[in-house]
């Protein structure tokens, strides 16, 4: 069975997106639409939906729109993620609420969300539009409330892990699980196969999310594409705090708890700190052996379904590199 390469699938489905005709009146709601989507980014999600449809089919041209549903889905959640986070930038560039205006921002998220279902819903087959629609809405409907644990866990201090673990699965594991099972579905894959893809993407979301966790405090700013040291810098509830609460004994506790609530610091001191303990505690560590366990049960689902190893190898490749970037 032919396939396409990851670099040639990200090409053809860029040049997809570019003729999207986003574009209608009034340009006040459309431009920052047009002017999200263009910044661009990784585009996983639209690429694990082809990926999982080419273990099944060739023609993966035949489900762009339902990629680009994905991809303008996951940029609604950006753009307001950012409105909520008060964000000035967003790959470089400023955000919609600070080049426009909170209600701009407010208002065409609004309008991606029902592009995106539009997106999805187009030339869909009819036997597939349930199926989808349900993974979709329910996929949706998680990741506000993995996006609602998440603020709500910033007013908390007895945040445990396995409710981040949790929290995590909602916001980031089950966009990137369903994008896979829509893909898979649309391939005409067994419901066993497309729940297997769906559980892999589950646990390699689960990996991806606490290997940025680690990045944040162990990765070269140069590679990583940031500064190391926001997540602490902010006291956001991360594996890595999260854990050396657990792990450490009152006296390291009492100097955590001091770094997490000083009103008056330098950052550099704050970041330096908070990184002792948690090599003093091994966190960096205990965080790369979780890292390896999901990784590892997503590995063994990948395994299991029911297509030539052939077949599996540009979703294998695209994975691994996704998991061993800016280490």
């Amino acid at each position: 069975m032919k396939q396409l390469t990851t670099k040639e699938m990200q090409g053809l489905f860029h040049v997809y997106m570019e003729k999207l005709a986003y574009m209608r009146d009034p340009k006040g709601l459309y431009e920052p639409i047009e002017y999200v989507l263009a910044i661009g980014g990784k585009r996983i999600r639209p690429l694990l939906l082809l990926l999982a449809y080419n273990l099944y089919k060739e023609d993966v041209e035949a489900v762009f729109s339902q990629a680009a549903a994905l991809e303008t889905y996951h940029n609604f959640t950006l753009l307001h993620d950012d409105l909520m986070d008060k964000a000035d930038k967003r790959r470089g560039k400023p955000t919609v609420h600070k080049r426009w205006n909170e209600n701009t921002a407010i208002l065409s998220g609004d309008a991606m969300i029902i592009l995106a279902y539009q997106f999805l819903m187009k030339d869909c087959p009819t036997q597939y539009v349930k199926p989808i629609m349900e993974v979709f809405s329910q996929t949706a409907l998680e990741v506000c409330e993995g996006q609602q644990w998440d603020m709500e866990f910033e007013h908390r201090n007895d945040v445990s892990v396995d409710e981040y673990i949790e929290m995590i699965r909602l916001k980031t594991s089950v966009l990137l699980a369903g994008s896979l099972k829509i893909g898979a579905i649309l391939g005409g894959a067994s419901e066993e196969d497309a729940r297997k893809l769906y559980d892999f993407g589950i646990q390699i979301g689960l990996a991806f999310q606490l290997q940025d966790d680690y990045l944040d405090v162990y990765g070269d700013p140069k590679v990583f594409g940031k500064n190391i040291g926001g997540d602490i810098l902010c006291n956001k509830k991360t594996f890595m705090l999260i854990t050396a609460f657990e792990q450490a004994d009152a006296g390291t506790r009492t100097e955590l708890m001091h770094w997490i609530t000083a009103g008056d610091y330098m950052p550099e001191q704050k970041i330096a700190a908070v990184t002792a303990i948690y090599n003093k505690e091994k966190i960096g560590e205990l965080c790369q052996k979780k890292i390896e366990d999901y990784y590892g049960q997503g590995m063994r689902l990948l395994e299991q379904v029911q297509v030539p190893q052939e077949n599996k190898r540009h979703l294998l490749d695209f994975v691994v590199g996704l998991m061993h970037r800016n280490l």
